[in-house]
């Protein structure tokens, strides 16, 4: 049975290794960190958050696998047809969301009849950045025109980042950032490029000023944003860095070693213990060598993604291999960057490793298309294979 598994996975091995060794290593610290969510909740009973996140990530090895067994070219039609669906999901998101102690939560929305919450900005970002790299193929080794490409290109990207801003400043940042990365890497005119990225700061300008003007609209967003800013600049300890400051002393008290699995104290104290901050605790219980750890397997993630991308064969398997890659390296370095004071706090999580559905199926979906290209490849490479066997006399005329 395990060969017959093992035969039917396909694409890079190591990738799926990664992904294994990144999934298994999570429930180390997602079950330690939600002792404290347990009992601050009133149940006390930690196994369920285990079998909770066991199930997550059960159901994101399903997707994975079901959509690595697709043929990546029907990606390209998919983003056409999922687009429209997104612009409906964010909006339905903003009509339907929550606040949460005075703040506009709306992030998430509530699926019918299963009682299960979804971030739809995740799905957004995927589909996305598979949108882009179907336009950049398509226009490949032609003359592209500013005008041209307003319709088709700017627009959706605007209208997906419109809605996604007012509850969530750092994702629509996120994919701001990786859209334009990938239509650079993709030979976008870089003065267009340039232009864009000017007219996203004004109108992000805009955005404070009318959020300033009109703060009934959105309660305490901007000024959340604002303060977070402010007090990663200024470098002083305020009552809004109880987290940072909490983030710090556990990595302080983790050491080269660590204190043990499941001996973390600040996970009491730490809120997002199991999600936004468990960089923090994964050092403070596994030390320096487990947070290094979990970088050399981003990085080693990194590595497989620029090597899948580079053997695609075509340009659209280029493109999409490093839209959908990309922003999961991005998000764990800006997770972990956040623990460490680097960078302002932003509610990241750390992809496969946080506890929390969406994030971790969407990382799932974006690897599962990763691993479809790289399936190709390997299809194409067995073909080859099969036909150099079959004509062996082709082989000596091309050794002669």
């Amino acid at each position: 049975m395990q060969k017959a598994i093992l035969n039917n996975i396909k694409g890079d091995k190591l990738i799926w290794a990664i992904v294994a060794l990144l999934a298994i290593f999570s429930f180390l610290p997602v079950y330690s960190a939600a002792s404290n969510l347990a009992y601050v909740g009133g149940s006390g009973n930690t196994f369920a958050f285990l079998v909770k996140h066991f199930m997550h990530l059960f159901l994101g090895f399903a997707i994975m696998y079901g959509v690595h067994k697709l043929p990546y070219r029907y990606f390209r039609g998919l983003s056409m047809v999922m687009m429209p669906l997104v612009f409906v999901l964010l909006i339905v998101t903003i009509l339907q969301g929550t606040t949460i102690e005075g703040a506009n939560a709306s992030r998430w929305i509530r699926i019918p009849f299963i009682n299960m919450s979804f971030q739809t900005s995740t799905l957004a970002s995927v589909v996305l950045m598979v949108y882009i790299a179907r336009y950049l193929s398509k226009i490949k080794d032609k003359t592209i025109t500013f005008k041209e490409s307003i319709l088709p290109l700017w627009i959706p990207l605007f209208i997906i980042l419109a809605l996604i801003l007012p509850s969530n400043f750092s994702t629509t940042a996120i994919i701001f950032v990786m859209s334009m990365m990938l239509l650079f890497l993709g030979g976008y005119p870089l003065r267009y490029l340039l232009a864009m990225g000017a007219a996203g700061l004004v109108g992000l300008t805009f955005f404070i000023l009318i959020a300033k003007a009109f703060p009934e609209a959105m309660p305490n967003r901007v000024d959340t944003w604002m303060s977070r800013i402010e007090n990663f600049a200024n470098g002083e300890d305020t009552e809004e860095d109880y987290q940072i400051e909490k983030a710090k002393i556990a990595i302080a008290s983790g050491g080269v070693v660590g204190l043990g699995s499941g001996k973390s104290i600040q996970k009491n104290f730490l809120p997002q213990s199991s999600s936004d901050f468990i960089f923090a605790i994964i050092i403070e219980e596994y030390g320096l060598i487990g947070g290094l750890f979990l970088m050399v397997m981003y990085l080693w993630l990194l590595f497989r993604i620029v090597i899948v991308s580079q053997k695609a064969d075509t340009i659209f398997g280029k493109l999409v291999v490093l839209g959908v890659g990309l922003p999961i390296i991005f998000q764990a370095m800006i997770n972990m960057a956040v623990a460490v004071e680097l960078f302002p706090v932003t509610g990241q999580t750390l992809p496969l490793i946080s506890s929390g559905g969406t994030s971790i199926w969407m990382t799932c979906m974006a690897i599962g298309i990763i691993l479809s290209v790289s399936a190709k490849r390997e299809e194409i490479k067995e073909k080859q294979s099969q036909d150099e066997g079959d004509n062996p006399l082709e082989i000596l005329s091309e050794t002669i």
